[in-house]
């Protein structure tokens, strides 16, 4: 995970602002316990005899260090057009008090009430407050303002969700999504063991290193939470979506791994609306592929409509404005998506009409025609080409040509288009199916294929065939009993250009996305009526299409920064023949940075391994480490971390291992080890 700020040809950047900024670093915040949370505030230097409104962003990465870079170009961008804009560190984080034994827990919006209060009683607020965040941040915007305390007019939420079961890095489909459990449960027992600065504490962070150290690796609640139980749905809005009762503001990519809740939640808030660019895992103004845009302006727009009540058009904006992607060969990495902004009044659109298309011998055809069914066996290598689910924008990232994964798959292929078409939403297949084994899966891809051959990957989505009742009460299939189900793939906004087909692919392995079922599963996929893919295709609207536009993205003026180590990635994905085993290495150096300002110093590595032997689902392994570094002078804290996933028939076992060091004296070393029952995973 990077927090950097890309260079771009087309941003600019603001050292004249109508406000003079100051900053007040080391704020002190204090919680009705005696705690206290870190904050850092930029705002107009008039604000004692002008009060302002706030803009808070609420995270756990470090505002000292990790997001300080990027930090750097949006606060001092909103306090410049005169707001008091806050980065506080969550509890247990950073500089604040305490340690973070979880995600997303009632203790964080807790504190975020009692941050409002403290802001109502400054003298530079107003007392009227707007969230933004991404990521994390976006989370839990839309969390706390369920909880609607007074103080918070409207929030800007990014690369979030609103569903923590069906949306998020653990599960997809009902499925442990094995790319990320483990992978992000590493992260963050990595960057939860990260110690308070003892220039900013004094000799307190001692005590409070160890507390963090100790910290129990998350990964043990989440993978005991197998289903869609009261944990998950704590912190998840769509559980009572009337309870955010502000305009809300979501914002996604289409290589962003959280595009699906912008739809759900500009369905389901009437005060919102939704923007969605080509963009990876990050704001807009930053983020490639390109076309940035000036997101910051909009978020200005959005900041003086509700915070400040001046009219600035906001209210007439349509409801939905994305990027229709043109059709491109498969990359892993792309500079620019050639597109085009649209624009739809309401969600769901009046713009979007349903293309049903039906499986027939190896063809999907725009009529329906009897056949009796096709037979899908179990390949535990499929998937290896689909990319990481939620992109940063690292190269390497998007998925490959997927010729690579085609003959590990049943395929069925459109006619040429005789016609462009568009599509904006989420395509659905439904199956008619039976299963020769109690637990399984299946996984879904959508390609487009180019009269050349190329076939690049537009969608996807998988389901836990146990899950066909429901997410929170699984059931097992009766073997070889017909049954019905419903697989939503990712949604799209991608046009594909006459000449060029669509490609289904139905598999019941999707490795390392899905962890295997506990046996080989072969699919029968019954070819009638029942069984059908259905396409959002939207018809183009010129005029109010061609409304659409953004000014060119600027910022604050980034900090002072040297780099002391450069990034470097490796993505290698090998095949040991005399083993049958296949393994995907994908090793980042995210680098280091010395910051001059503050004389911190901090790097990271992170190393992840799945391996799997063909035909043994029980074979499945994940593996993550991690190395982080922070320091200062005579400071020198280092942090490893080993972190392995597998499973039998019965459990998952799980083994956690971190080591620390002091001024390179190992200070510090724990093994965490967990079996956990599966639960028709």
């Amino acid at each position: 995970m990077v927090f950097n700020v890309s260079d771009s040809d087309t941003r600019k950047t603001i050292t004249d602002f109508p406000y003079e900024i100051t900053k007040m670093e080391h704020v002190w915040i204090p919680m009705s316990d005696g705690k206290r949370l870190a904050a850092t505030i930029w705002l107009p230097k008039n604000a004692n005899t002008y009060p302002v409104p706030a803009i808070l962003e609420y995270l756990p990465y470090r505002k000292e260090d990790f997001t300080a870079i990027r930090d750097s170009i949006r606060h001092p961008y909103f306090a410049g057009n005169g707001y008091a804009s806050i980065r506080v560190d969550i509890r247990g984080t950073g500089n604040s008090d305490g340690y973070l034994p979880d995600e997303y827990l009632q203790q964080e919006q807790d504190d975020a009430l009692e941050i409002f209060d403290w802001i109502e009683k400054q003298p530079w607020a107003t007392g009227k407050v707007g969230m933004i965040g991404k990521s994390w941040g976006g989370f839990n915007g839309l969390q706390i303002a369920a909880r609607q305390h007074h103080a918070l007019q409207a929030i800007i939420t990014l690369c979030s969700t609103d569903d923590r079961y069906r949306d998020d890095v653990h599960y997809r489909g009902g499925n442990i999504l094995a790319s990320d459990m483990l992978w992000w449960a590493s992260t963050m027992f990595a960057y939860s063991a990260r110690p308070q600065d003892p220039k900013v504490v004094g000799d307190s962070w001692k005590e409070n290193w160890i507390e963090r150290l100790n910290t129990n690796p998350y990964v043990h609640e989440w993978v005991s939470h197998q289903t869609r139980d009261d944990y998950w749905k704590h912190g998840s809005i769509c559980e009572d979506y009337e309870a955010v009762d502000i305009p809300v503001f979501a914002v996604s990519g289409w290589q962003d791994g959280y595009t699906d809740a912008v739809f759900q939640l500009i369905e389901n808030l009437p005060y919102s609306k939704g923007l969605i660019g080509p963009w990876y895992h990050e704001y807009p103004e930053v983020a490639g592929p390109e076309p940035a845009i000036g997101f910051l302006q909009e978020c200005l727009r959005w900041w003086d409509q509700w915070l400040k009540g001046i009219e600035t058009g906001v209210k007439d904006d349509p409801k939905l404005i994305s990027w229709i992607q043109d059709s491109l060969p498969p990359q892993v990495n792309y500079e620019e998506r050639p597109g085009k902004w649209v624009a739809d009044t309401n969600w769901p659109s009046v713009n979007i009409q349903d293309k049903q298309l039906w499986l027939h011998n190896s063809k999907l055809t725009d009529t329906y025609t009897k056949t009796d069914s096709v037979i899908v066996p179990s390949v535990q290598e499929h998937g290896y080409y689909n990319g990481v689910f939620c992109p940063f924008g690292e190269s390497g990232d998007l998925p490959s040509d997927q010729r690579l994964e085609n003959g590990k798959a049943i395929i069925f292929t459109t006619d040429p288009f005789t016609e462009n078409i568009e599509m904006l939403g989420n395509p659905i297949f439904d199956m008619e199916f039976k299963s020769n084994q109690e637990n399984a899966l299946v996984a879904v891809r959508l390609c487009d294929k180019a009269p050349t051959g190329e076939s690049t990957l537009i969608s996807w989505g998988m389901l836990n065939l146990n899950h066909l009742m429901s997410h929170e009460n699984p059931e097992s299939l009766i073997t070889n009993k017909k049954y019905q189900a419903q697989i939503q793939l990712n949604c799209v906004g991608q046009s594909v250009p006459k000449g060029h087909r669509l490609e289904l692919a139905i598999a019941p392995t999707y490795w390392p996305q899905a962890w295997p079922s506990p046996k080989p599963v072969t699919l029968e996929v019954l070819t009638n009526k029942n069984t059908k893919l259905t396409l959002p295709v939207r018809t183009p609207q010129p005029e109010t299409d061609a409304a659409v536009s953004f000014e060119a993205p600027e910022t604050a003026q980034v900090i002072d920064r040297e780099i002391l180590r450069e990034e470097k990635r490796t993505r290698e994905i090998t095949h040991n023949m005399l083993t049958d085993t296949w393994k995907l290495d994908d090793y980042s150096d995210e680098g280091e940075r010395f910051l001059p300002h503050n004389g911190l110093k901090h790097g990271s590595k992170n190393k992840n391994i799945y391996s799997i032997q063909s035909g043994d689902p029980l074979s499945a392994k994940a593996e993550c480490y991690w190395e982080l570094t922070i320091g200062r002078e005579d400071w020198d804290i280092k942090i490893l971390t080993d972190s392995e996933m597998t499973s039998d028939k019965q459990n998952f076992y799980l083994k956690n291992k971190l080591t620390a060091f002091h001024n390179e004296k190992q200070c510090f070393q724990r093994t965490w080890e967990e079996t956990i029952p599966r639960n028709y995973q």
